[in-house]
């Protein structure tokens, strides 16, 4: 080794713990090394703690690392010991700027390698020897080389400090306990520590076990993720194909109808060319006749006149009457118009279930966190407000909606509505054409004695006057119902009064997910006059329910 101009000094193979040579040597995972047995007793002495960590530099591994001996350094180490080890180099045992000095050696001072707390001294290898040899030496406890050690010096009596005064928490000597500090309660040094240590294992093992609970949940949350991605993929994936294949049968059907448009048109056009042909050959024939016939009128003898024209009975009989008629259709129109009332009815579908698909996408929830607070000012809850138009198709037929169908009123007499099997026809209600879900607002400006505001089931019963299409009376729908002197909420029938003065413009809020619905008298503060606390099991809409002619309601902007 010599010969290759390699110096390596004792220390570079000596075990941080026993500082002996190297025996069974191992390199633990921070990269330094140590004799397998100096390292199991260092990290036996850790097991309770459940984290084991490194002499030297202090990293921790969890969980415990298996350890192997390094076979290259063993014998590396065994052949230092035949050739025998060079000395460091002077400067590498000096002690630096940034190193603890031997305080003991005089002149240029050395490097120290322990501290001794009961010498408050610190001490190079040479200078410790006596603390290994001596049997009242061995007693004092070493530690590493420390700069502290004067901090352990009463600065009023330059006495080491060794008990601890509880009632003003801090160290003290044996002069201060005479002094200042008579009848504190006190301990010693080593006490103190003692039940602190007790303290700080407890901290630790409850650190320890946040720790492992935390590193549970974060490998719970992982494996949530995981499963969110592969559900969100799998879902796109399917509902892709399910588009998909309502795109191919719209394109299927849309090749069928044009198919049977051409085909139709061939047909018919078939038969217009037939007939065409027909009267063309029956024109040509006449024409050529007509030749004839005016030929004849001009021949000057009477006798061949006579004999060659044909008799007025024949000549009535050869006249032609049209036999064609066209219908008056409108061709393929009424083709096209079939094919705007299945868009139109697609369309209906297509918004009433796309409602239910987004209350399905945003139900989507892992984690459970807590109800979003309610606001408590008009502007809170304007930041939620939602647009509220009403549904022609909902409208009872004593309705007159207007302003944009915001607006509607009870009329004497029936309006002109279409048949649609969403009508209400027993009350005099309406829906909105909004499906609501997540956090919503809206206002209703009451016009009238008896006013109702609800939220209600697309799948409300709609036919008859039972209790099963009236708001609030069944389990399908909660109303507000505002009278000339009064105010009461209903829901399934179960009726709850309102104290205080009838509201002129009502709030109502709903937040779906948390299944809050409120409502609210709308002035220059909002009142509360009432809430529930529920579960909504499907998108909810609007609803405004009137009785007397002349009632009237707006869904306020």
């Amino acid at each position: 080794m010599a010969q290759k101009g390699v110096q390596l000094d004792r220390e570079s193979f000596s075990c941080s713990i026993c500082l002996d040579l190297l025996k069974d040597p191992v390199a633990i995972p921070c990269g330094h090394s140590y004799c397998m047995s100096c390292i199991k007793g260092h990290w036996d002495g850790e097991d309770q703690r459940g984290i084991h960590s490194c002499p030297q530099c202090r990293e921790t591994f969890l969980p415990r690392p298996v350890l192997k001996k390094n076979t290259m350094l063993a014998a590396l180490v065994e052949q230092l010991k035949k050739t025998g080890l060079q000395a460091a180099p002077a400067d590498h045992c000096y002690a630096g700027a940034e190193d603890v000095a031997c305080d003991v050696c005089s002149g240029r001072k050395l490097k120290a390698v322990k501290s001794c707390l009961f010498c408050l001294a610190s001490y190079c290898e040479e200078h410790l020897q006596p603390h290994y040899d001596s049997a009242p030496l061995r007693k004092h406890k070493l530690v590493e080389p420390s700069k502290k050690l004067q901090e352990n010096i009463c600065s009023d009596h330059g006495e080491v400090m060794k008990i601890f005064c509880r009632t003003d928490q801090k160290c003290i000597c044996y002069l201060c306990l005479m002094d200042e500090h008579k009848g504190h309660d006190t301990v010693s040094a080593a006490a103190e520590r003692t039940e602190r240590q007790r303290e700080l294992e407890g901290s630790r093992q409850q650190i320890q076990q946040r720790i492992q609970d935390a590193e549970k949940d974060v490998k719970l949350l992982q494996q949530e993720l995981e499963a969110i991605h592969q559900s969100a993929d799998k879902t796109e994936e399917h509902s892709q194909k399910i588009f998909s294949q309502l795109i191919r049968l719209l394109q299927k059907r849309s090749s069928d109808v044009k198919q049977q448009i051409r085909s139709q048109q061939e047909a018919e056009g078939s038969r217009v060319k037939e007939l065409q042909e027909k009267l063309e050959q029956e024109i040509t024939e006449l024409k050529r006749k007509d030749a004839e016939l005016k030929q004849l009128s001009h021949t000057e003898d009477h006798s061949q006149f006579l004999h060659s024209c044909p008799s007025v009975a024949a000549l009535r009989g050869a006249t032609h009457s049209s036999s064609i008629q066209i219908r008056p259709l409108r061709h393929f129109e009424d083709v096209t118009a079939a094919v705007s009332e299945l868009r139109d009815k697609l369309q209906d579908i297509l918004r009433e279930e796309w409602a239910n698909i987004s209350l399905r996408v945003a139900e989507v929830d892992v984690l459970l966190s807590e109800p979003q607070p309610e606001p408590t000012s008009r502007a809170g809850f304007l930041r939620y407000s939602c647009g509220i138009t009403l549904d022609p198709n909902t409208a009872n037929r004593k309705l007159l909606l207007s302003e944009g169908n915001r607006k509607v009123t009870v009329m004497k007499h029936l309006q002109s509505y279409s048949d649609h099997p969403d009508r209400f026809t027993g009350w005099c209600q309406v829906l909105s054409r909004e499906s609501l879900t997540g956090r919503c607002y809206w206002e209703v400006e009451m016009g009238g004695r008896d006013v109702g505001v609800a939220v209600a089931y697309k799948n409300i019963s709609r036919a008859g006057g039972g209790t099963e299409c009236r708001f609030g009376f069944n389990d399908k729908s909660w109303s507000l119902e505002c009278y000339s002197n009064s105010s009461t909420f209903r829901y399934n029938n179960i009726r709850t009064s309102i104290s205080g003065p009838r509201a002129s413009r009502v709030g109502v809020y709903l937040d779906h997910r948390a299944g809050i619905l409120s409502f609210y008298s709308v002035s220059g503060t909002m009142t509360l006059l009432h809430r529930v606390q529920t579960t909504f099991t499907q998108p909810l809409c609007a609803g405004i329910w009137l009785y007397y002619p002349g009632d009237s309601a707006v869904c306020v902007k």
